[in-house]
């Protein structure tokens, strides 16, 4: 009897153990979808973890994950084009559903969050698909506007972004103690160069969720923001390039000087796409200097793709984590990325490529505004 008992209790055990190791279930069924593999990056505060999926069948795949504590996973698809993120909860599934073609309209269940954030979505289902069509149509490459209509894309892109982030702000209002707020909070409000709208909404937010990943987030972001605000003075770094040489703000002297953050893997991010060609060969150096800061941790094979370019570039890469440094503080969060920072140390100007740089008049010089041409 006692055998028994004792073996009824180890299977009990067992199998409650077994139910315990699953601590993280997706699932998703997408139409349209054409990828054979999927990529998962599972993330915290701390660290990520990337998974590969293969799809059992034509738009349906899953992922079982044992380890690890997670805020949230990201689905990325199309070729890693498109993705979706999920809210995660231990012991929670999530299931994605809905057309690949869309991905800001796919339906995220499994959890308190996901499914507060589906309400949202429900509610400007229109907006959103009126947004996901206007991209597809701008970022066309068989695309040619020359009507009226077609001219008038980005400016209906606009108004219909406007939209979404005053429904987003309403939707905040009237939840203040929703997680979801503080996701929308970030998705809609969350902006380098200017935090005061975050930080309004930030204050309407119940104290209930003073513990929310999210919450502290987007608080030390508002500070490092505030840090590299345009008028402040940029923060000092010490770092070599990829010739070995020591480089801080003391190495450009009496002169402009031009951050350009990028990545090799950014499409957006080669020195011709950001103008920075035009802008060294235009301007002396004595004048405005560059400094690239580029997320890449192979300085020799830098240095090789370097020798080939008729401009003697000034770079620092990811080596020994130089760059990483750099990025967090100068609170970059996405890429390219360039800061201006004039003869006296201060930060002028912040933005996304060479074409906006519009230098200011010092000792009768001044440079215009470098634009591509046609």
């Amino acid at each position: 009897m006692i055998k028994r008992l004792l073996l009824i209790l180890g299977v009990a055990l067992f199998l409650s153990s077994c139910g315990k190791d699953v601590s993280y279930r997706i699932e998703g069924k997408l139409s349209n979808l054409e990828d054979e593999t999927l990529y998962a990056v599972f993330e915290n505060d701390n660290y990520k973890v990337v998974d590969t999926i293969t799809c059992e069948k034509p738009g349906q795949f899953s992922l079982k994950r044992n380890e690890g504590d997670f805020n949230t996973v990201t689905i990325f698809f199309d070729n890693k084009k498109s993705w979706t993120t999920a809210y995660l909860m231990k012991g929670e599934k999530v299931t994605i559903t809905g057309d690949a073609l869309y991905p800001a309209l796919l339906q995220v269940k499994g959890g308190r969050v996901n499914d507060q954030l589906n309400s949202f979505r429900k509610s400007v289902t229109p907006l959103l698909k009126e947004q996901a069509d206007l991209i597809k149509i701008l970022t066309s490459k068989s695309s040619q506007t020359n009507t009226t209509e077609d001219t008038d894309i980005p400016s209906r892109l606009t108004n219909v972004n406007h939209t979404l982030s005053e429904r987003a702000m309403e939707y905040i209002q009237e939840h203040p103690d929703e997680e979801a707020s503080a996701v929308l909070l970030q998705y809609y409000f969350m902006n380098p160069d200017d935090t005061r709208k975050m930080d309004e909404l930030l204050a309407v937010l119940s104290p209930k969720l003073k513990d929310f990943y999210l919450i502290r987030k987007m608080q030390d972001y508002s500070m490092k923001a505030q840090r590299t605000s345009l008028g402040a003075e940029a923060p000092g770094f010490n770092v070599k390039n990829v010739y070995g040489h020591t480089v801080s703000l003391d190495s450009f002297p009496q002169r402009y000087l031009l951050l350009a953050f990028t990545a090799p893997w950014c499409d957006m991010c080669q020195t011709e796409d950001l103008f920075l060609d035009k802008v060294a060969m235009k301007y002396p150096k004595e004048k405005v200097d560059m400094l690239l800061i580029s997320l890449d941790d192979d300085p020799q094979e830098v240095r090789k793709l370097l020798a080939k370019d008729s401009i003697n570039w000034n770079l620092v890469t990811d080596s020994a984590g130089q760059a990483t440094m750099l990025v967090d503080l100068y609170n970059v969060n996405a890429l390219p990325r360039c800061f201006l920072i004039d003869e006296e140390g201060k930060i002028i100007m912040k933005t996304d490529n060479g074409v906006e740089i519009d230098l200011l008049p010092v000792a009768g010089f001044r440079p215009t505004i470098v634009r591509p041409s046609g």
